[in-house]
């Protein structure tokens, strides 16, 4: 979903997410005449690693930092969304799902919170979705 949202932060990881979902939007319209699809599977919080692998810049936790309250709120969000993760097994069998079909779609959303925030941000403003996101990490203006 990190292609369809995005949080901050994590400007470098959504702006490659966001960069392959057009990539691959364009792409499939000129593929698609040699039979070629494309299908993008677009996960929520998965049971991984990847938790454990997010860094958060040192100077952003510093105590001088204008992100240090931001920072702490991102690290105690990311502990819940890891806490409430996915198991790897429902992206899988979604891909294979989607692998053996006669006819994909180009995209699929996986996880309960995938399909919650990305039906989130498509019923509501640009000012709502930022409103909401604002929340969720605690942001004041």
């Amino acid at each position: 979903m990190g292609g369809r949202i995005s949080i901050p932060l994590s400007t470098f990881y959504h702006g490659s997410k966001f960069a392959l979902e057009g990539v691959s939007e364009s792409l499939q319209y000129e593929l698609e005449p040699f039979g070629i699809k494309m299908i993008l599977i677009e996960p929520g919080a998965v049971g991984s690693n990847f938790w454990k692998s997010i860094k958060i810049a040192n100077g952003a936790t510093s105590p001088n930092s204008p992100y240090t309250q931001l920072a702490d709120n991102m690290s105690k969000t990311f502990k819940k969304m890891e806490e409430n993760a996915m198991h790897p097994s429902e992206v899988a069998k979604t891909i294979l799902d989607v692998v053996t079909s006669d006819d994909p779609q180009l995209r699929y959303v996986v996880g309960n919170d995938a399909i919650k925030i990305i039906e989130a941000r498509q019923n509501m403003s640009d000012k709502e979705f930022g409103n909401l996101i604002k929340d969720q990490f605690k942001i004041r203006s």
